[in-house]
């Protein structure tokens, strides 16, 4: 059978985990539910793991069924848990064989609870997949840290997805991870979304729009010196931020110096909200310092408005020339691109906004990034895979010497964890979770179903595990959840 026909007909169910989703608002939050909405209409089985937000605890469901544990895990740094890769052994272990889960898809580099999960799955025989939203340097002491954590979470993945080809590069380089097990898929906006509306723009007045969230890597540090130096020059334009992080007060005191009319702050912005901001500005400001993508560009874009930007990262690959202006990053540089922005803006001389509008409205698509996502999941689900420990761990001696030891002492405890947990909560006293009813989709493809139940062949981590055998009970909930 051909990659494509199996792609056809079979139903991966697919766990996605990441510390960053909803309510939090960002990125790789839009990222994660979008594409869980796009695999569930095709069909599959899609959950989320992420950790507690507030009194956003337990199981929710959300659009089209998709089901988000929010488990009970404290936040540690950043909105990331605290790294143990232990005590989170016996919930997720619970979580996969509750909802059969076959893959495991982490998202982030700096979410802890990712690389945990995709490590116990792979534990668990199951298969992994992670997808790198950010570019990381090679110098500095916080990114020695993070690219060696990195490349001992990604010595046993089994593939890895970036958003842009600088961001493969990088992730080959800093993770130590072969070039054929990373793919480029970039991320995608909802174009029927995103549409210039002409009306809400103000006539007498040139706003800039800044939407990301403020921290150093975001380039807040710049902006400070960009807005006096614009509104000290211009004193028709004004600035529109929405977002929120620690670099906040640097704008507030900013904002005290120059007026509430001239800088207005809006906090975090849902992003069901972000396209009511956009259509109020003429120039949108990108000052990242480290970028692997930045779709907040192409939804500016999209939205009409002119691009200043960075030129760092995988920003260049994203939008041709003629739609974005390329600055360095300092203050001098994006200034001067600001003003030659505001000047197109005031002679008319720009490319119109629905001309913009239209010659990127079909370059970053949804369906094709779950179509290739698909493949992946397909291209791993036929890979053979075993959690035996003398397979997995000499995967981690490349990682050194130091850390390689410690890798290998780690997954042998996790090993004997999972031994113990057989023991005290024996698989079959699991109960089986029961899948959300089939879609018309669904039903139309004929869709099989590959969870643990049929995981490329081989018998599932249950089944392994318990020798077999179910009690009546166990296979009745397991058949009406396949039928």
């Amino acid at each position: 059978m051909m990659m494509g026909e199996e792609m056809e007909t079979t139903r991966h169910v697919i766990c996605m985990v990441s510390d960053f989703f909803y309510p939090n608002v960002g990125g790789v939050e839009e990222h994660i539910f979008q594409l869980s909405q796009c695999l569930l209409a095709r069909g599959h089985k899609v959950i989320v793991l992420t950790h507690v937000y507030g009194d956003r605890k337990g199981i929710r469901y959300m659009t089209n069924g998709l089901k988000v544990y929010y488990l009970p895990l404290q936040t540690f740094y950043n909105q990331s848990v605290l790294p143990t890769f232990i005590t989170s052994i016996p919930l997720l272990r619970n979580i996969f064989l509750r909802e059969r889960v076959a893959i495991v898809h982490g998202h982030s580099a700096f979410s802890t609870m990712a690389h945990e999960a995709m490590n116990l799955a792979r534990a668990m025989g199951l298969k992994s997949v992670f997808t790198d939203h950010s570019l990381f340097g090679f110098a500095d002491l916080s990114a020695i840290v993070t690219n060696n954590f990195l490349a001992l979470s990604l010595a046993d993945v089994n593939h890895c997805i970036c958003v842009s080809y600088v961001g493969k590069e990088n992730t080959v380089l800093r993770a130590n991870v072969e070039q054929e097990k990373v793919s480029v898929i970039p991320n995608a906006l909802d174009t029927q979304l995103f549409k210039p509306d002409l009306s809400k723009r103000p006539k007498d007045k040139i706003n800039i729009i800044v939407m990301s969230r403020l921290q150093y890597r975001k380039g807040v540090d710049l902006q400070p010196d960009i807005i006096r130096n614009i509104c000290q020059r211009y004193p028709h334009v004004n600035f529109i931020i929405g977002g929120d992080g620690p670099k906040r007060s640097l704008l507030e005191e900013v904002r005290d110096e120059v007026g509430d009319h001239r800088l207005c702050l809006l906090g975090a912005v849902p992003h069901g909200r972000v396209h009511s901001v956009l259509v109020q500005g003429h120039i949108f400001l990108n000052t990242s310092l480290t970028e692997a993508f930045c779709i907040a560009i192409c939804e500016a874009v999209c939205s009409g408005l002119q691009v200043v930007s960075t030129n760092v990262g995988g920003i260049p690959e994203v939008l041709p020339s003629h739609l974005i202006h390329l600055a360095h990053p300092n203050v001098a540089s994006l200034t001067q691109k600001l003003e030659l922005a505001i000047r197109l803006e005031e002679t008319g001389e720009r490319v119109g906004p629905w001309e913009m509008h239209q010659e990127v409205k079909n370059t970053y698509l949804w369906s094709d990034v779950m179509r290739r996502t698909e493949l992946v999941y397909s291209k791993v689900q036929q890979e053979e895979s075993s959690a035996d420990l003398v397979h997995r761990i000499p995967r981690y001696k490349k990682c050194g010497l130091v850390a390689g030891w410690f890798m290998m002492f780690l997954v042998t405890l996790q090993f004997l964890l999972l031994k113990i947990c057989d023991r005290l909560w024996p698989i079959e006293d699991i109960d089986v979770a029961p899948s959300f009813p089939k879609t018309k989709r669904q039903k139309e493809c004929g869709l099989e179903e590959r969870g643990a139940v049929n995981n490329g062949g081989r018998e599932p981590y249950w089944l392994r595990r318990n020798g077999g055998n179910l009690r009546p009970r166990q296979a009745q909930e397991l058949q009406d959840g396949l039928s």
